[in-house]
């Protein structure tokens, strides 16, 4: 089982006029106990001048503790930085470098790239921000790899997210992170919504398409889930539509924004995760139950997919067979 000897201190660090939804990504994953999980998280939030701050939803928030909190954060996360033309604070770039200098994880959600641009911590790094503010966060900062396309850049040391609720997706990825897919899945459950979003932002950037209502693919999704172990391939999902493999595609792209060989893929991957996590199965027992066919196969998709073996990974997030 894995040893957690302390707890993972989260700061959120606000300024007038804060926008409480980005606030709220990072306090529903991080901030909330609940009571079937063990807590992992302390969560926090932060200021340059302590006492009331103003958000964009017409009330003040209260906020004790100042800018020397993030010294002591082992995660900080900026949620959202409007507006982008004003740059952080001497004091707060000051405040930023020293916490990711002392070992801080540190986190931009949505436009809150933009104070870490400031505080140079995106230079020379792929990060992402809202799609409509790409284009302004490449001109100002040339030295930053602008990715507009994806929900989130997770870096290790510095991670920054899409348009806001992209920061959930970034937040969930990093619980996933620190502490195993099941330990994410059961708060995504907590939250209704799905333990990993599929697609990027480019399939929310411009209008839909037609063919994005055209037959909705959860009606095949459940099947498919329901038959990870089983031989399933694209064309056979194709047929159980009732479509060709072209229009399978096609609305993949649109409603998903991946290819039904990615998404199957992926729900592979998820499955056996949760079955190293949370059984004693061989690996090769995990291999097939996942429709990954073999040790060797799975090895080889831990390795391309996370970065580390299927091994390394039970040894890692292993918790107490029910």
């Amino acid at each position: 089982m894995r040893y957690f000897p302390a707890m993972h201190r989260v700061m959120a660090l606000v300024r007038p006029r804060q926008s409480t939804f980005e606030l709220a990504c990072a306090a529903q994953v991080f901030g909330i106990e609940r009571p079937e999980l063990p807590t992992r998280y302390a969560f926090g939030v932060c200021t340059e001048r302590p006492g009331q701050v103003a958000t964009r939803a017409g009330y003040d928030m209260l906020v004790a503790d100042g800018l020397d909190a993030l010294d002591r954060a082992d995660t900080v996360i900026i949620p959202g930085w409007p507006p982008t033309e004003e740059p952080p604070s001497p004091a707060i770039v000051r405040a930023l470098v020293r916490a990711h200098a002392g070992g801080s994880r540190v986190v931009g959600i949505c436009s809150g790239a933009f104070a870490l641009a400031h505080a140079g911590l995106l230079d020379g790094r792929r990060a992402t921000t809202h799609w409509a503010l790409a284009d302004e966060l490449s001109a100002r900062f040339p030295n930053v790899q602008v990715d507009p396309h994806v929900l989130y850049v997770d870096n290790g040391d510095v991670a920054t997210s899409g348009g806001a609720a992209a920061g959930i997706d970034l937040c969930m990825h990093l619980v996933r992170r620190d502490q195993g897919a099941r330990y994410a899945a059961h708060i995504a459950r907590t939250m209704v919504m799905p333990p990993h979003r599929e697609g990027g932002q480019s399939q929310y950037s411009a209008p839909p398409h037609p063919a994005q209502f055209d037959g909705t693919l959860a009606p095949l999704l459940e099947w498919v889930t329901g038959r990870l172990g089983e031989p399933v391939t694209v064309g056979s999902m194709a047929a159980h539509a009732g479509i060709s493999v072209r229009t399978l595609a096609r609305r993949f792209a649109d409603q998903l924004g991946v290819s039904p060989g990615q998404w199957l893929l992926a729900q592979r991957i998820a499955t056996a995760r949760d079955l190293l996590e949370s059984s004693d199965l061989p690996v090769d027992a995990v291999a097939r139950r996942a429709g990954l066919s073999s040790a060797t196969n799975l090895r080889r998709r831990f390795l391309a997919t996370l970065g580390t073996t299927p091994g390394a990974y039970r040894r890692a997030f292993r918790t107490e067979p029910r």
